[in-house]
């Protein structure tokens, strides 16, 4: 079934391949229509909305298989699109054993990541009302330094009705956007504590939380994004399907990333598959690093050795990629993250 908001389309075929149904129906139809039917296979691809009406159609007694879209798009034929092409699209894919599925997620499940999504909405609009400030008052010569603390001078600057710097007539417009970075805090806030909550509530995400660089932000995005980690065959499935990995494009045998110097170092980039958010979750938790990396060396032998030998971002992707297959690790083997041995001096046996 490809769906839609109002209009969906629907293709069956019986166990030799033919067609025995095309129909189309209204949003009102669609629960009235699979409930008169026997139970069967319906794929669907794992867009806007597919999980309600996953658990609709389930509900129904029917087996529902999510597939993402980029797996779906090779079965579409005749190199044209419309709801027909794509629902026979679907019913041809959701029958290849090799075609990979979404899990269907409950309420509770679609919860977690909504609260993460509304917190990244929202600390993108400060960020934009930020900025937004420091331009309009960059046009009046005001320029303020970088981070919060300038960007705090700016607020004291515009509410004080006694600073002759603001000319009054300007004034009321940046008063507005000031208000508004205002009153995101407390809602940013809201949000965290309700993230805050979740990652005390569940033991995965607290097995990940002992992981250094991670916290609760990003130990309960990963947790309620991967669902089980067992799905993934090993650390490395899981980092590509975060788009952590080299593209490829390798031919006759020969193994090729894309870019690939004598070093063995790609300067193709990553293939940025998967969830973008966890993505940049794990590479900004890894940059972190950074600095604590090349201040003392010796707590962190591995990336400083990286951070020697290739530009700072691709070693923080690179951290992010070794992060990620720890957190599987911890995740299949539910058991908590453990600080390496401390290296022994060379005139002491080990």
């Amino acid at each position: 079934m490809d769906i839609a908001k109002q209009v969906f389309q629907v293709h069956g075929v019986d166990a030799s391949g033919q067609v025995v149904l095309r129909r189309q129906l209204r949003r009102a139809e669609v629960v009235k229509f699979f409930a008169k039917l026997p139970p069967c296979l319906v794929g669907l691809e794992a867009c806007a909305t597919a999980h309600y009406w996953g658990r609709e159609i389930a509900a129904l007694g029917h087996a529902v298989r999510l597939m993402p879209p980029t797996r779906v798009k090779p079965y579409v034929r005749w190199g044209k699109k419309n709801d027909k092409v794509d629902a026979q699209a679907c019913c041809e894919a959701v029958s290849r054993p090799s075609m990979q599925f979404v899990p269907l997620k409950s309420v509770p499940e679609q919860r977690a990541p909504m609260v993460h999504r509304a917190r990244q909405l929202l600390v993108g609009q400060r960020t934009q009302l930020g900025n937004a400030i420091r331009a309009q008052l960059a046009e009046l010569g005001i320029i303020a330094r970088r981070g919060q603390a300038g960007l705090a001078a700016l607020l004291t600057m515009i509410e004080n009705p006694q600073n002759p710097q603001v000319p009054p007539a300007i004034r009321p417009v940046v008063a507005v956007l000031a208000a508004q970075w205002r009153a995101l805090g407390p809602q940013i806030a809201a949000l965290e504590r309700q993230i805050l909550a979740g990652h005390r509530d569940n033991a995965d995400s607290r097995r990940l939380a002992t992981i250094p660089q991670f916290g609760p932000i990003l130990s309960s995005a990963l947790v309620a994004t991967a669902g089980d980690a067992r799905r993934f065959n090993s650390g490395r499935q899981f980092a590509a399907w975060l788009g952590l990995v080299p593209r490829q494009n390798s031919t006759g045998g020969k193994d090729r990333l894309v870019g690939l110097q004598p070093t063995g170092l790609s300067r193709g980039g990553i293939t940025k598959a998967g969830d973008r958010y966890l993505r940049q979750l794990l590479v900004v938790a890894a940059t972190g690093l950074i600095g604590r990396a090349r201040a003392h060396p010796d707590k962190h032998p591995w990336f400083a050795r990286l951070l020697a030998r290739m530009p700072a971002r691709k070693a923080a992707v690179a951290l992010a990629n070794k992060m990620a297959r720890i957190a599987w690790a911890l995740l299949v083997n539910r058991t908590t993250c453990r600080a390496p041995a401390a290296p022994q001096p060379a005139n002491q046996p080990a």
